[in-house]
């Protein structure tokens, strides 16, 4: 369990290939309800790998927990060693090779943050090569919702260009890290001034917070090209 309601899933294909995917992409997992109709599930694709070596083997996703839910009676029901149907990847929420920005602006809140794991190597090599910066703004609750908090502290901790900035909308924890803010992401982003001129923003998680963080990037400056989205939003 990463969270209190949100577990991570680690799977590796049945035929013994690699699950070849650009860090960004998810993966639709495809199940029935309990009267038999078909209908599938997006997870993005929080595997860190650096895919410069190659395709890797496994592939680990965060699912969110919703009472009641059949996504969440699936997942709750896995045993190790049982088999799920899964399509992919797909999606285009992912860094560019032609990027020639100063700094990447990765914002998300819950299971929003899984694509940025999966970015962190292609990250690392553009912070090394051509001196990119990174700050990626992840709102919650609580620390304990704070989704791979431990991963992105210790590549910040390593990497002098990458800035983790969590923000807690409901309370600080005793001995805060200097970067951790109170209140929501959106609520944050004057403090890092969103410059037209050098940042391409990413923003993926709950629709209001990705609206919010669009409009406010917009009236900063930043232009459509410099704007890359995707709204985490709950099937009924």
């Amino acid at each position: 369990m990463l969270a209190p309601t949100v577990g991570h899933y680690q799977f590796v294909r049945d035929d013994g290939q690699p699950l070849d995917f650009q860090p960004g992409q998810f993966i639709q997992v495809h199940f029935d309800y309990a009267d038999g109709t078909a209908t599938k599930r997006s997870y993005s694709l929080a595997t860190i790998h650096d895919h410069a070596l190659g395709p890797g083997d496994a592939v680990d996703i965060a699912v969110s927990f919703v009472p009641g839910g059949a996504a969440t009676a699936l997942f709750e029901g896995l045993e190790t060693g049982q088999c799920i149907t899964a399509s992919g990847p797909f999606g285009r929420f992912c860094l560019q090779p032609g990027d020639h920005n100063g700094r990447y602006l990765l914002i998300a809140t819950g299971t929003g943050v899984t694509p940025y794991r999966s970015m962190l190597p292609l990250l690392a090599r553009a912070m090394a090569g051509r001196g990119v910066e990174v700050v990626l703004l992840q709102g919650a609750r609580t620390p304990a919702e704070l989704l791979y908090a431990d991963d992105f502290r210790a590549f910040a901790d390593a990497h002098p260009g990458f800035r983790y900035m969590p923000c807690l909308s409901r309370g600080l924890p005793a001995d805060p890290h200097p970067d951790v803010r109170s209140g929501y992401v959106q609520q944050q982003l004057a403090e890092i001034a969103p410059d037209p001129a050098r940042d391409i923003a990413y923003l993926c998680g709950n629709p209001v917070m990705v609206d919010a963080c669009f409009e406010a990037l917009r009236a900063a400056g930043l232009a459509l090209p410099q704007l890359r989205r995707e709204k985490y939003v709950s099937s009924k």
